[in-house]
């Protein structure tokens, strides 16, 4: 960074201060025989300004390195450090993508010509916004120039040599936030942003799987083609998929249908391969679970003579001409011994609990799934019978093994009490483990009780629904059968009453009344008079109902008016009411 010198002795002077060597813009030495001694700050170390990365505004230093601040000469100004004593000036939170910042306290006799002179030297400037009330917003073209013009912020400038107010100032530079700005922040992320999009996808394309191979589309050839290849036990899988393809594109018409049966028929074909190899593998795994099972054994039979030998060693008759590190390293032995026998023991017996497990889900697999909720309990309860015979095994195989242990210690008395401590700690887990047992062993003959019991109870229930809803079928028919008898012969007698009156052919009363009962009897809800009327008007036509009104009016014990209804809905009904005296009596 080119910057003119107008006094270099002021230039020398604050140089020697801080105990730089006082050198020109070009590199030569200003002062021939400098001693670095003398210079009036100490504790500084000196530092060359024309290092790389170090002309009138310095690279960004870190927290723990002190920065010095020089006096900067230019063209038509000079700028004077502030006090290193004071706390650095404050500034605002920086905005995304900033590149505009706010220069304030500068002398009214400013121009814009001034402030590119200044800021110029920070970088390329694109725009300058001067105020008139002594400050300006400068916008460079870097996002890092900002920083090199916030080094600034604190200066003291000077017009020329002049001392006159309207020539001197305070610097104070700090972030600004602009429009544009901003918006080439976002355009710049959005640029980001589209990239990471099209490297991840390129990621994605790189790992995404390979698409499956193209279906062919059907012909002639392609058939007759395909029917080889399903044929073929190695190009099968490829053939089906192909099969499959042109099956759901609704290839399928009554010219190609016996080809395609004849494919269909060649793939059920296959099943009984594909079966003969399952059975084959599935024999082989079985086949190598039997010799996993059986070389395991004959280790743990030779776990057992290893145990054994250590047993025998640990008598009397041996033990005691063993030194004390010999006998040391066979206790060791020992114990290492019988914790992997009991390892491989309690492998192998969960290798026989799986096939035992495999076997009850198979016999569950066979049982039919259509079976009632009877059957279901008695499956339960044939289960907890196994189970419980299972337990019952153990049980016994547990006892037996406290028998023997018993007996072995009957015969071998050892001397040493750690030995005996072992066997009582052994003899004491067996006997809580035969109490567990016991108690699981009643606690499952409890169950299989409850479980029968709710069984019989289940049973008997269904039994009493049975004869329940048998007897409410027939008191059911037996209801319709009894309403069906009662419409009909109301039928009879309406229509008996109609034909007699027909052929009487006579106005009395009393017949009337007598039609009007039995007409009112049919309806128990009562009958409104117009109604009644329109029954009448069948055998005589110049019957009106004021006459019928009267006729019931006249006979209150055999017919009763009752109004039904609530507001415009009230309506007067005659009801029959000869019979409620009789049933009152």
């Amino acid at each position: 960074m080119t910057m003119p010198m107008s006094d270099p002795n002021a230039w020398a002077t604050a140089m020697n201060n801080l105990g730089m060597p006082p050198m020109g813009m070009t590199g030569q030495p200003l002062i021939p025989d400098f001693d670095p001694n003398l210079g009036m700050m100490a504790g500084i170390t000196p530092m060359n300004p024309m290092m790389p990365g170090l002309g009138m505004v310095p690279a960004p230093l870190s927290q723990d390195v002190p920065v010095v601040k020089e006096i900067i000469h230019c063209k038509s100004c000079t700028l004077f450090p502030p006090n290193p004593n004071l706390p650095p000036p404050a500034t605002r939170e920086r905005p995304p993508g900033c590149k505009t910042v706010f220069v304030g306290g500068l002398p009214e006799n400013a121009t814009e010509q001034l402030i590119m002179e200044v800021f110029g030297q920070c970088g390329d400037i694109t725009a300058i916004r001067k105020s008139k009330k002594n400050f300006c917003h400068i916008r460079f073209a870097e996002e890092f120039t900002v920083d090199k013009a916030l080094f600034l912020s604190g200066y003291r400038i000077r017009l020329g040599s002049s001392t006159d107010k309207k020539d001197t100032g305070r610097l104070h530079v700090d972030f600004a936030q602009a429009r544009d700005d901003l918006y080439e922040w976002e355009c710049r992320q959005r640029m980001l942003a589209r990239e990471e999009r099209h490297r991840r996808k390129m990621e994605e394309d790189r790992l995404r799987p390979p698409s499956p191979p193209p279906i062919v589309h059907f012909s002639e050839h392609e058939c007759s083609q395909l029917g080889d290849k399903i044929k073929d036990d190695g190009k099968f899988p490829e053939a089906v998929r192909v099969l499959l393809t042109w099956l759901e594109r609704g290839e399928v018409n009554r010219r190609n249908a016996n080809n395609f049966y004849s494919m269909i028929q060649s793939s059920n074909s296959h099943i009984r391969r594909l079966m003969s190899e399952k059975s084959q593998h599935e024999k082989e795994m079985e086949e190598a679970k039997d010799k996993f099972k059986t070389a395991l054994a004959g280790i743990l039979a030779q776990f057992e003579q290893i145990v054994s030998v250590f047993q025998a060693a640990s008598k009397q008759k041996a033990w005691d001409h063993f030194s004390k590190a010999q006998r040391k390293n066979l206790d060791m032995w020992r114990k290492q011994a019988e914790e992997i026998r009991n390892m491989h023991n309690e492998q192998l017996m969960g290798i026989r609990r799986e096939e035992e497990m495999e076997m009850s889900d198979d016999d569950m697999e066979d049982a039919p799934d259509s079976k009632d909720s009877e059957d279901s309990g008695v499956s339960q309860a044939e289960a907890l019978k196994e189970e419980n015979d299972s337990l019952r095994c153990q049980l016994d195989a547990y006892r037996n093994e406290v028998e023997l242990l018993k007996q072995e210690q009957g015969k071998n008395q050892p001397i040493r009490s750690e030995e005996d401590n072992t066997h009582s700690q052994q003899l004491s887990f067996l006997q809580q483990a035969l109490q567990g047992m016991q108690k699981q062993l009643l606690k499952m003959r409890d169950e299989l009780k409850q479980r029968e019991a709710e069984l019989e109870k289940s049973l008997e229930d269904k039994e009493q629904l049975k004869n329940q809803v048998q007897t409410l079928k027939e008191g059911l028919h037996n209801l319709q059968n009894i309403q069906a008898m009662r419409v009909s012969l109301t039928e009879n007698i309406h229509v008996h009453m109609l034909g007699l009156l027909k052929m009487m052919k006579v106005k009395n009363p009393s017949c009337f009344s007598r039609i009007i009962s039995t007409f009112l009897h049919v309806h128990p809800f009562g009958a409104s008079i117009e109604y009644i009327c329109s029954y009448l008007q069948r055998l005589d036509t110049k019957i009106n109902p004021c006459e019928v009104e009267a006729l019931l009016s006249r006979l209150p014990c055999t017919f009763r008016q009752e109004l039904t209804g609530v507001g415009a809905s009230l309506e007067k009904r005659w009801n029959f009411c000869g019979f409620q005296g009789i049933k009152s009596t």
